[in-house]
């Protein structure tokens, strides 16, 4: 093999060709040069710089003393250019380093930081199904982190977990708390409940009469809280079955009630029959003393039926209003100040239409047309007003 310092001896192929030789040697080279260009792919791909100085290191040794033919120096020169190579990628992949893990404290900080805020929320006003939940997340997230991303600096790493435990720590606490004062809350409203249900119960002998009072005990009852759903929902029944039972005795109160108004209903029917002409009547006088004599009748009947009673007594207020009316219009009309007023102008509109009237007369007689329109059109309004207030 010549080389830049003359030849050397690479080996030696016993028992072949020439040419079956050289090829062998060659071969060795074609190895060296594979060798050499994958490792420059890993550099260029970003290959731990170190491991590359290794390599780069190990290959110029196996070149130096290569039993090859072929351009060795060439080789050599790719190996140097590798060598800066390596210093480039040191400071390339040490500043990716440094970023990586800015990038992670903030990542884990950010983590931290939600866990923060979910624990500084009111406990009165947390959702806490949903915090505890995304507690979960954020604890997941931060182990993921700790496993996949970069190794932080213990400093940072344990201050930043000793942050993140304490708002868990927070959170926890807050919610023990806040589950501690609800479960109070629901035993007391429980227990109120509970004697309000038995006050209910007693109701029972009472019949239709006890409904009265069940109803101020539903009101209490609304007043009371809630005592958990499950708890509610049960109390609810008991409390709900106390009230049917006195409705159930009033229905049947009401129901032969019913019965008993329905003659009452009949005359009262009659009696609207009677009184729903004066709706058109016109003789005030006449229609109050009819109407009089119904209402008279009409409370000296008694009670309807519930279900009949807003529409009757709809019909007979009709009528009321009817005649009301009458009495509201003539006591419009003979209002003295009114009236004093009426009969005030109705001497000046009298007055009007003579003096119109003349100038009409006058008008005409002198045959301008143009006077006699405005002269007519003036006595035309006249009349219409005096006829509107009489």
């Amino acid at each position: 093999m010549r080389t830049s310092d003359g030849e050397r001896a690479v080996g030696e192929y016993p028992d072949a060709s020439a040419e079956e030789a050289l090829a062998y040697f060659e071969r060795k080279y074609v190895d060296l040069a594979g060798q050499v260009t994958l490792l420059e792919q890993r550099a260029r791909r970003g290959a731990p710089a170190s491991d590359v100085a290794k390599a780069v290191a190990s290959l110029r040794a196996s070149v130096a003393n290569a039993n090859a033919v072929g351009d060795l120096a060439a080789l050599d020169t790719r190996l140097s250019a590798l060598g800066g190579t390596v210093e480039e990628l040191s400071e390339q992949q040490s500043a990716e380093a440094k970023a990586a893990l800015a990038q992670a404290i903030a990542e884990r900080t950010a983590i931290v930081e939600q866990a923060e805020a979910l624990a500084a929320e009111d406990p009165a006003k947390t959702q806490w199904k949903q915090a505890s939940a995304r507690l979960d997340e954020l604890f997941a997230a931060w182990q993921t982190h700790q496993h996949d991303g970069p190794r932080l600096p213990k400093g940072d790493a344990n201050e930043l977990w000793k942050r993140f435990r304490a708002a868990r720590t927070t959170l926890e606490r807050n919610r023990k708390a806040f589950f501690a004062e609800l479960d109070s809350q629901h035993r007391d409203v429980r227990a109120r409940k509970t004697e309000l249900i038995e006050r209910a119960e007693a109701l029972a002998p009472l019949g239709a009469d006890g409904v009265s009072q069940y109803r101020a005990l539903l009101d209490d009852w609304k007043r009371a809280g809630r005592a958990g759903k499950r708890d509610d929902d049960a109390l609810w029944a008991r409390f709900k079955a106390a009230g049917d039972v006195l409705y159930a005795a009033k229905a049947e109160v009401d129901a032969a009630e019913d019965e008993e108004y329905q003659a009452n209903l009949q005359l009262k029917l009659a009696l609207l029959d009677e009184a729903e002409p004066l709706l058109k009547a016109t003789d005030r006088t006449a229609a109050r003393a009819a109407l009089l004599s119904i209402e008279t009748r009409w409370d000296a009947i008694g009670r309807v039926p519930r279900d009949q009673l807003k529409h009757v007594e709809e019909r007979l207020r009709k009528v009321e209003g009817a005649v009301r009316k009458l009495e509201d219009e003539h006591w419009e009309r003979s209002n003295p100040e009114k009236k004093a007023r009426s009969e005030g102008l109705a001497a000046q509109l009298n007055d009007a239409i003579a003096k119109l009237q003349e100038e009409l007369d006058a008008a005409k007689s002198t045959g301008d047309a143009k006077a006699i329109q405005a002269a007519q059109e003036a006595l035309d309004a006249r009349k219409a007003w005096l006829s509107a207030i009489h």
